[in-house]
């Protein structure tokens, strides 16, 4: 099951972290570090590809890159990659085509309070994509659910903190 695997593997570290969110925490969730290994990452993209029900599937750099790909190979749907900075190459924050009209799962390894992957949805919509949903590995049960709610976007999680964080 994957909840026990991550565990075992250590995605969860205790310590003092500073979130994407701003957010300080006793505990980080390291997806990025166990999607490193191709049985690991073939589990997870083959969970988050039962819920995809989009015509695209989206991703931001760089914890969601490798499990986009995974899930676009496994649903046979192009994706888009979300930069988080214009510094580089054409300077576009967005990678891949964006078909106006379409809809689109973003795919995620860890959901705090949802910011980022507003900011991407809003991004998403501003091509005239549709995101329908965010499909995440992990939610730390911090406001994401209720954020994205207020956004008309539904939060799919494979495992929420409370399933595996030691208390």
């Amino acid at each position: 099951m994957l909840k026990d695997e991550l565990v075992q593997k250590g995605a969860i570290k205790y310590g003092s972290f500073t979130l994407t969110s701003g957010k300080q925490s006793n505990f980080y969730v390291d997806i990025k570090e166990c999607m490193t290994d191709p049985d690991t990452l073939k589990e997870t993209a083959e969970l988050l590809s039962a819920n995809v029900h989009s015509d695209i599937v989206a991703g931001v750099e760089l914890g969601a890159v490798p499990l986009l790909v995974a899930v676009s190979m496994l649903v046979h749907k192009p994706y888009i990659i979300i930069r988080k900075e214009r510094e580089h190459g054409t300077k576009s924050l967005l990678i891949g085509k964006t078909p106006p009209g379409g809809t689109v799962d973003i795919i995620e390894d860890v959901v705090t309070t949802g910011g980022s992957v507003l900011r991407a949805a809003k991004l998403l919509s501003d091509t005239g994509l549709k995101t329908a949903s965010v499909i995440c590995v992990v939610d730390r049960e911090e406001g994401a659910t209720e954020a994205l709610s207020e956004n008309n976007i539904s939060l799919i999680s494979l495992i929420r903190i409370s399933e595996i964080k030691k208390p």
